[in-house]
């Protein structure tokens, strides 16, 4: 198996990772994808700079990738904050042997794609679908004003 630095080698890579950090870019999301059905090393494969569904409209059912996401997430004005979302996608139709490997890659990848609030690992789009994404963040951050609680 390549190591994470083999797996990772394009410099565009942390060059995007450090767009999609950074406020002063545009840049809100990231996808990476394999060179090729039999290779095991990751290229970028595009940026964007819209929202979630921009991102996930790239994704393919016969594919597997890994995406960064830049999201605002708050209740007013006052309260946004900007939250990442890491996203291992294997699509319904993704060979099985790909899926087996990506479970040990997903790893690899976290070595340059580190900070992030929750992670997504999904082989259907719904889960990725803006509402529910912020739903998980909000969790992640802990204080959740939009549901009642009932464990009191």
């Amino acid at each position: 198996m390549p190591s994470a630095a083999d797996l990772l080698s394009d410099p565009e890579i942390a060059q995007a990772y450090e767009d999609v950090r950074s406020d002063k870019s545009p840049t809100t999301w990231l996808v990476l994808k394999y060179a090729s059905a039999t290779s095991d090393s990751l290229k970028l494969d595009g940026t964007g700079t819209g929202d979630i569904a921009e991102m996930t409209a790239t994704l393919g059912n016969d594919e597997a990738a890994y995406a960064y996401v830049r999201m605002k997430v708050g209740n007013d004005e006052y309260s946004e904050r900007t939250k990442f979302v890491f996203v291992v996608w294997a699509g319904p139709n993704t060979k099985v042997m790909r899926k087996a490997k990506m479970s040990f890659q997903s790893g690899q990848v976290k070595q340059v794609i580190r900070t992030y609030a929750v992670e997504i690992q999904t082989s259907d789009k719904k889960e990725l679908d803006a509402a529910t994404v912020t739903m998980k963040l909000r969790r992640a951050m802990g204080a959740n004003y939009d549901r009642q609680r009932s464990d009191y």
